[in-house]
Parts: structure tokens; C-alpha cells; sequence
């Protein structure tokens, strides 16, 4: 046994297992492996193409995309990453003894593929359906927000400009540009069941008929939301949506305010369930900044993401159906 390979051996005999190590065997658990490759295998090559090398396995390359996902990663990133972490590879199921990683042209033609095909969609309601056949199904209750996503402001690009399909928005006193990701959440379970993308200039308001499943009785939403029940069929649905602050403090009635602050508060603290997608998505995944230039592109990854969000917030009760 060579130096380097006894010191492998050593150190993997003493190794402790690390939060990476640990989310990452969660996670290979919790996604439904075999039906999201389902839902990309008819637009996957089976066969080398002109005398080329044989493709790359399917689930192999699906468990790299998400590797991105989870760990903000680009394509030349994920396959430095892959060579340096033996959790990643272990994960993917690489052994650097036998084969190399996938090259970063592999990965960004795997992405490539599905944003062609649009399947990021297809895997987020493979993972809808996957969550629900386990017990998370949806209830009468929708809760919608946004979030905005920055992009680069720069012009100091080839194009000499910023992305055309990107716009500033104001929010408070401050200005931002990038993208809006918008999501109608579940009342009861916090599962994301709808996603749309869009520039950061639209109102919220203007998505949210986008945003609701169609069975709710309920829908809530802060004072972004204020005349939602004009842009969606009523359907014997009820708007809870946040009345502004001026207007609440403006009632000069003191036994009258004091109700009104409390149906406030109730409705803010139902609401409160749609801030964990959000967390999930910018602080667990690390995703605040737009990585590729145009909405489809940064719309399709948007849409990945909640489906992992869904799965790793689901993540307990679906280690427990194991």
C-alpha cells in the first residue's frame, strides 16, 4: 500500500461524519429517485452519439444537477467540487480508483437539457405527487408571497448592458434589480404547490390567480395582495389579506382598532408559514442571486429548488415511511 493510500485509509477509519455528510444521506433518501429519472429518461440519450463516449448515467447526472442546487454550485464548480469532496462523490457514486467525474461541458449539457424540455416543471409536480402519496396532501388553506432574487446590475459585460428581462423594483426606500419568485403555499403542511417567475417589476398581486390550486376555501396574503379577489375566480374562496398599517392606525374608535389589531396579528401569524420556503431557499441553499442570464433559464432553477425545499422541509415525516 502506497503513503497517500494508507493515510486515505487512516483517515476515513477516524472520519466523523459532517453536517455535509449527513444532509446528503438524508436527502438520498427523501428524493424519488426512480421517478424523477422517469421524468427526464425519454429525453435522455441511451446510446453514444456519432462514435462518441457512452452517456453518463441518468441518475448520476440528476444527483450532480441537484448537488448545484443545494450548494449554489456552477457547472466548472460542481465538477471541482466532485475531486475534492469525498462526501459529493460518495453521493453521486463516483470512485476516483475506477472513473473520473463528469466534466463541466457533461453537467451544463444535462441542464440544458432540461430547461429544452421544460422538466424542471415536470420534477417539481413528480415531487408534489410523491409528497401527497405519503400523506402531505393539500388543504383548503393558500398562502402566497414573493421574494425578490437579485441579478447583476453591472453593464461591465460583453453586451456593455444588464439582462433585458430583469427590471429595478422599489421596496421600503430601497431600489433592486433582479427577478421575483412567487409561490402559493400550503396552510397546513408549508409544502410550495405552485411557482412562477417573473421580472421584479410586477406586482405581487398581479400572479396570484397563478398561484392557487383551486380546491382552497382560504387564501392569505400581507398588503402586496390587496385586491387579489379581483384577479382570481371568487369559486367560494375567502381573501385574508393584511390591511395596510396607516389605515389600521388610522381607526379612531380605540375598542375598534384593538379588534382590527388582532385580526391583523391572526392573519400574520398564519401567514407566517410562507417565510420557510424563503429560508430554505436563501439561507439553507444559499440561493440569492440569479445565476444565468434571461426568466426561463433562472425560472427553471427557481422551480427546482422549491421541489427540493419541499423535500428537505417534508424530510422527517418521509425518513419515518422509510
Amino acid at each position: 500500500m502506497s503513503l497517500s493510500m494508507e493515510h486515505d485509509a487512516g483517515f476515513e477509519r477516524h472520519r466523523k461524519a459532517t453536517r455535509r455528510d449527513v444532509f446528503l444521506a438524508e436527502m438520498d433518501q427523501v428524493v424519488p429517485w426512480a421517478d424523477l429519472c422517469a421524468v427526464i429518461a425519454p429525453h435522455y440519450p441511451k446510446d453514444p452519439v456519432g462514435g462518441g463516449r457512452r452517456p453518463v448515467g441518468l441518475e448520476r447526472m440528476l444527483r450532480i444537477h441537484f448537488l448545484q442546487q443545494w450548494y449554489a454550485l456552477s457547472d466548472p464548480a460542481v465538477e471541482e467540487a466532485l475531486y475534492d469532496s469525498v462526501a459529493m462523490r460518495r453521493f453521486v457514486g463516483i470512485d476516483l480508483g475506477q472513473e473520473g467525474a463528469p466534466d463541466e461541458t457533461t453537467v451544463c449539457k444535462f441542464r440544458h437539457l432540461l430547461e429544452k424540455h421544460g422538466l424542471a416543471e415536470q420534477l417539481f409536480a413528480a415531487v408534489s405527487r410523491h409528497l401527497k402519496d405519503h400523506g402531505m396532501k393539500l388543504s383548503q388553506g393558500t398562502i402566497v408571497d414573493a421574494t425578490i432574487i437579485a441579478a447583476a446590475p453591472s453593464t461591465k459585460n460583453k453586451a456593455k448592458a444588464r439582462d433585458p428581462e430583469m427590471h429595478q423594483t422599489k421596496k421600503g426606500q430601497q431600489w433592486y434589480f433582479g427577478m421575483k419568485a412567487h409561490i402559493g403555499v400550503d396552510e397546513c403542511t408549508g409544502q410550495v404547490h405552485s411557482v412562477v417567475s417573473t421580472a421584479a417589476n410586477v406586482a405581487d398581486v398581479t400572479e396570484v390567480g397563478n398561484l392557487l390550486h383551486g380546491k382552497e376555501r382560504h387564501v392569505f396574503g400581507d398588503a402586496g395582495y390587496i385586491g387579489a379577489e379581483k384577479r382570481a375566480p371568487k369559486r367560494g374562496r375567502r381573501f385574508w389579506i393584511a390591511a395596510k398599517r396607516s389605515l389600521v392606525k388610522a381607526i379612531e374608535d380605540d375598542k375598534l382598532r384593538e379588534i382590527t389589531e388582532q385580526l391583523e396579528h391572526a392573519k400574520a401569524s398564519i401567514r407566517a408559514v410562507v417565510e420557510h420556503p424563503f429560508r430554505v431557499l436563501k439561507r439553507q441553499f444559499g440561493y440569492v442571486k440569479v445565476r444565468y442570464k434571461g426568466l426561463a433559464k433562472n425560472g427553471a432553477q427557481v422551480t427546482t429548488l422549491f421541489a427540493l425545499v419541499n423535500l428537505w422541509m417534508a424530510r422527517g415525516a418521509l425518513l419515518q415511511h422509510r
